[in-house]
């Protein structure tokens, strides 16, 4: 009498055969390097965000920033977030520690221009509303950059106006 189905060796090798294909599959895709691309893509959104909510903000009032960014000193790099102090976490830029710019109560967000201050993804810094993973500099040619403190798949995110 003849026997149907499988023997254990045609199994094993079907099932080896399915690993070794999802293996192969799973390193081509790279999950890792999604994720960090990912959040890389979103830090770039949220810079542009906050650059073009204070560079439309500066056009509908004559040409004067926000409180908060006109009142930054020149050339410095200053963390965005609600902290006073440790403003210098890790950073691709050098910030000094309390060099802060709270941005929560300023005219862009109460103004609509900015609907609320991002908050960076979390990579190598764990980020939230006191220190949010982004910094602005306001240059003493009026050029604003904002930029995030952290890239993964880059070497630095930052936009400029």
């Amino acid at each position: 009498m003849p026997r149907n189905g499988f023997t254990l060796i045609e199994l094993l090798i079907v099932i080896a055969i399915i690993g070794i294909l999802a293996v192969g599959a799973f390193v081509a895709f790279d999950p890792l390097t999604r994720f960090q691309d990912a959040r890389d893509a979103q830090r770039w959104e949220d810079a542009v965000a906050v650059l073009d909510a204070a560079k439309v903000h500066q056009v509908d009032n004559g040409g004067a920033y926000a409180t908060e960014i006109s009142g930054l000193t020149a050339d410095t790099d200053y963390m965005i977030g609600t902290a006073t102090t440790g403003c210098n976490a890790t950073c691709d830029v050098t910030i000094g520690a309390t060099n802060c710019v709270d941005l929560s109560g300023s005219a862009l967000i109460s103004g609509g221009y900015l609907a609320s201050v991002p908050i960076s993804p979390n990579g190598t810094g764990s980020w939230d509303a006191t220190l949010t993973g982004y910094y602005v500099n306001r240059s003493s040619t009026g050029t604003l950059t904002v930029g995030a403190c952290e890239a993964e798949g880059t070497s630095s995110i930052s936009v400029s106006k």
